[in-house]
């Protein structure tokens, strides 16, 4: 099995051309023409920004709607009061709650990609902060997951919404599709992604932000974009 995934993994490299710089549609080709595993891998880029570290840069994070979704199925958990868990049910969450959902929680329950609170939960929720906030899943104003409109913010992350935030290293790494969507899909996300993130360019930073981009599968190979068509 490992020899066959170093097979695999050595023929995917010897594809790319690590000197050259890649339009994007050149990549999603490569991608897809790489031996595949046997499971549907994700698509993920990486945005390097142009920020002296050195200065502590204001922090880039934001959320961005991916037209297509990412392609894994997102189980919400909302944290409520009775009078709004009817309006998760509808909305299509899959768990909500108030303090029987925070205790569940704190016994080690965690079955959920995205939760989302209404700002009267928020002092009780910060019992969880140890359990939520290593798995980047506290709910914030920021990222539009506490808010008293629950409905909407359980729609918008069903449809794609996601978070972006860089790292310590000025990174912005996120899962944009599974490769067995449709091209158009494919760079529709990402083009969305780009475009919010330049959309959260301090004010601060003059010049080029966006510095450097990446595109790669889970298991395959890397390369870089010509990033001078985002620019």
């Amino acid at each position: 099995m490992v020899a066959t995934a170093s097979k695999r993994m050595k023929q995917a490299k010897e594809m790319v051309d690590h000197s050259k710089s890649y339009k994007l549609q050149e990549a999603i080709d490569l991608l897809k023409k790489a031996p595949q595993p046997k499971f549907d891998q994700s698509v993920e880029i990486s945005i390097k920004l142009n920020l002296d570290l050195k200065e502590k840069p204001q922090p880039v994070r934001g959320t961005v709607v991916l037209p297509h979704g990412t392609g894994k199925t997102i189980k919400v958990a909302v944290f409520c009061k009775d009078k709004d868990m009817s309006k998760a049910k509808e909305a299509g969450a899959d768990f909500y709650g108030d303090a029987d959902l925070i205790k569940k929680v704190s016994d080690g329950f965690i079955d959920f990609n995205i939760a989302i609170a209404t700002p009267e939960m928020m002092r009780d929720l910060a019992k969880l902060g140890k359990v939520l906030g290593p798995r980047g899943l506290m709910p914030t104003p920021k990222a539009g997951t506490v808010t008293p409109d629950i409905e909407k913010a359980i729609k918008e992350v069903k449809k794609g919404k996601v978070e972006f935030k860089m790292d310590k290293s000025a990174c912005i790494n996120m899962a944009v599709s599974k490769i067995s969507f449709e091209d158009n899909a494919i760079t529709e996300n990402i083009r969305s992604l780009i475009s919010a993130v330049k959309a959260g360019k301090p004010n601060n930073v003059k010049g080029i932000f966006i510095n450097s981009i990446s595109i790669s599968t889970t298991m395959g190979p890397g390369m870089k974009l010509d990033a001078s068509e985002y620019r």
